[in-house]
């Protein structure tokens, strides 16, 4: 071998073990990756019984309903469609009703949504953008 087939060899086996890493982080990613709805994109999507999703939007008023022991439902709200979701688990010192919120879980076979996470607003100030801009679109939310 000539010195310069040895060079695009060198290159060559570098370029393919740089796209195979590429492609299996991309792999990897793709299979973890949460999509984010609003309760009225439910209607459209086809979501399956036990696909992760994130579901967001606000938490409808008079839906907090506390279980026996860390067990709690409520409805989460887009001012047009709500969806009830069930969660078992501390819930965040912030979440309270008609305040941003989004949980990510499955729905279950009977149309609930089980949440295994319940995210809440974090401050005055801070809503998840992609809550926010929803709502905002739909004329619900107001920021401050």
């Amino acid at each position: 071998m000539t010195r310069k087939q040895k060079r695009l060899s060198v290159i060559a086996a570098a370029l393919v073990f740089i796209g195979a890493a590429a492609g299996l982080t991309l792999f990897a990613l793709g299979q973890k990756a949460s999509y984010f709805y609003m309760p009225a994109d439910l209607t459209t999507a086809s979501v399956a019984p036990g696909e992760r999703i994130r579901l967001g939007g606000l938490v409808e008023k008079g839906t907090i309903v506390r279980g026996q022991g860390t067990n709690v439902s409520f409805s989460v709200t887009d001012g047009e469609k709500s969806v009830e979701v069930t969660y078992t688990g501390i819930l965040p010192d912030l979440f309270r009703e008609e305040q941003g919120v989004i949980t990510e879980g499955t729905f279950a076979s009977d149309g609930k949504f089980v949440a295994d996470s319940v995210l809440a607003k974090h401050d005055e100030s801070y809503m998840p953008r992609e809550v926010a801009e929803s709502l905002k679109e739909k004329g619900v939310w107001q920021p401050n």
